[in-house]
């Protein structure tokens, strides 16, 4: 009997074949889409992180700027309260000075001798008047003006006369303060609160006021000196500056504002600095508030005694040019008596003057 042949059918697979294509089917399209979305959420996660950074960094920005602004703010409210303060003083002084005025007014009106003081007040003026003329044919005019506290003026004695006059500014430590024990804590300072010593301010109004004085038509120098004697002006070393430009005379006086005070003592190198100008000088003005602690080198070892220091004076005295008075401006400081008698001596042998001013002058 013939053997009857199995038909082919699609329901002939197997279950667990039918089951195997499909579960490959799933993972292969699990695997695409996983795949893909990994990576654009990766790019993704990346823009958004960067756009996360620069937004902190923008914050941080603000934060700072907001803390200045705060602190501007609170600058200003602090000024605001200050200048608050001294306009209330100041119109309290006002008030006081009207009060005084009015008063004055009424006693003067009152005062049956009142035509004959104006006609004393009249005299005096044209007296004064005078004498200003007088004084003006003699010495000449002022290049720049310069007033004292409390409009005062003093008799000085100082020859301000000559054709070429040097000023020669001691900008040593020592020139911080009168005291040795204000002169270290000073040093350890900042140097704004160096530049404005109450001694070095002082030497600094002294030059201002010198300069002042100086005849319109003369030529000057200004020459400062501690270890080593520099000019000024570095630009203007060994030339005469003329006194009428002013221009020239104000950066003088910026510049000395500009020093800070530092180092020793060297009077010869200051001496030997004046041999740089051509033609001489006529009239010399030292300012200074000891006896030098060194010569042209440093001394070998870290302290100078008294007798060294006036042996020092000796040899930098053989460095100054003859026959030029020399009008000495001390600010005398501890530990150091013997300086104003020998710039004393140095006076009256260059027919020059010498002072120690009160600290109140100029």
């Amino acid at each position: 009997m013939a053997r009857r042949k199995r038909g082919f059918t699609t329901f002939n697979l197997s279950f667990l074949d039918i089951m195997s294509c499909g579960f490959g089917a799933v993972v292969l399209v699990f695997l695409i889409i996983d795949h893909s979305i990994e990576v654009q959420s990766r790019d993704l996660n990346r823009d958004l992180l960067s756009e996360v950074n620069l937004l902190e960094e923008d914050i941080s920005t603000g934060e700072a700027g907001l803390v200045r602004l705060r602190n501007a703010l609170s600058e200003v409210d602090q000024q605001m309260v200050e200048a608050q303060g001294r306009a209330t003083r100041v119109t309290e002084d006002l008030d006081e000075y009207e009060a005084l005025i009015a008063a004055l007014r009424e006693s003067v009106s009152s005062s049956p001798d009142v035509d004959r003081l104006k006609a004393e007040i009249q005299a005096l003026e044209a007296d004064v008047k005078r004498l200003r003329e007088s004084a003006e044919d003699t010495s000449g005019s002022s290049a720049r003006s310069f007033t004292g506290d409390g409009n005062r003026q003093y008799l000085t004695g100082l020859n301000l006369g000559g054709r070429h006059i040097v000023i020669l500014l001691d900008v040593s430590s020592s020139m911080l303060a009168d005291r040795l024990v204000n002169i270290i804590r000073l040093r350890n300072m900042a140097p704004a609160m160096q530049r404005s010593a109450e001694k070095w301010s002082r030497a600094l109004n002294t030059v201002d006021w010198l300069t002042a004085q100086l005849p319109v038509g003369s030529s000057y120098q200004v020459i400062t000196f501690n270890t080593e004697a520099t000019f000024a002006l570095p630009d203007t070393a060994g030339k005469w500056l003329e006194v009428a430009n002013q221009p020239q005379l104000e950066s003088v006086t910026r510049a000395l504002r500009d020093i800070l005070p530092k180092g020793g003592t060297s009077l010869e190198n200051a001496f030997l600095a004046l041999g740089r100008l051509s033609p001489a000088a006529d009239n010399i003005f030292l300012i200074t508030d000891g006896l030098p602690t060194q010569g042209t080198a440093a001394p070998r070892g870290s302290t100078v005694s008294g007798k060294q220091r006036l042996d020092l004076y000796q040899q930098a005295l053989r460095r100054l040019p003859r026959n030029v008075p020399v009008n000495v401006i001390l600010a005398p400081m501890e530990g150091d008596p013997m300086a104003a008698s020998a710039f004393w001596q140095l006076a009256q042998a260059t027919r020059g003057s010498f002072m120690t001013p009160s600290r109140d002058w100029p």
